[in-house]
């Protein structure tokens, strides 16, 4: 009888023995640019193109707080970048934006970047713009820093009020009403 029990506990000894996998070949360990720590993932990398109509254009509306911080239309758009850090990059723009006190400002550009890291809406190669009080704008490169809602603008700056007063200087800075300007 303690005969059987050796041969029965030899024979599930052998059977597991037999079913136990060998262990994996070892392999070269990961090189130091490889190593991620665990739970941290690979950040998807996003590249978007668009194009508008005529009558349906790229439509990009910007809101902080349920209210309207700016507002694009374009002939067509293309974003890179991973979710939350994008640049996106617009053809034949025109943006409207608005402050907390309802004054708007109105610019085109044949170019236009969103710049989500930078919080920045940059219109490029000629920006035509006024406001809603009647005033007008001109220069080279107009930057909207969205964090303090000031402009900056750069290049053959001229700008003239709705009396007909004319400014030029190579560079200002103002607020979306523009009743707040440094011109130099």
């Amino acid at each position: 009888m303690i005969g059987r029990r050796i041969s029965a506990a030899a024979a599930v000894t052998l059977a597991l023995a037999a079913c136990n996998p060998q262990p994996p070949k070892a392999t070269p360990a990961p090189s130091a640019s490889a190593v991620r720590p665990r739970g941290t993932a690979t950040p998807l990398v996003f590249d978007i193109r668009g194009m508008g109509t005529a009558n349906r254009p790229v439509h990009l509306i910007q809101q902080v707080h349920n209210r309207i911080d700016y507002d694009l239309l374009a002939s067509s758009y293309e974003s890179k970048g991973p979710q939350g850090a994008a640049r996106a990059v617009f053809q034949n723009a025109r943006v409207t934006f608005r402050d907390r006190n309802g004054a708007t400002f109105a610019a085109s550009a044949p170019q236009a970047v969103v710049d989500q890291t930078a919080n920045t809406v940059t219109l490029m190669n000629g920006v035509h713009a006024h406001t809603s009080t009647g005033m007008t704008l001109q220069c080279t490169q107009l930057v909207y820093a969205r964090a303090t809602g000031m402009l900056h603008g750069t290049g053959a700056v001229v700008v003239t009020d709705p009396k007909g007063f004319r400014a030029t200087g190579s560079s200002f800075d103002s607020d979306i009403s523009m009743t707040h300007m440094r011109m130099q």
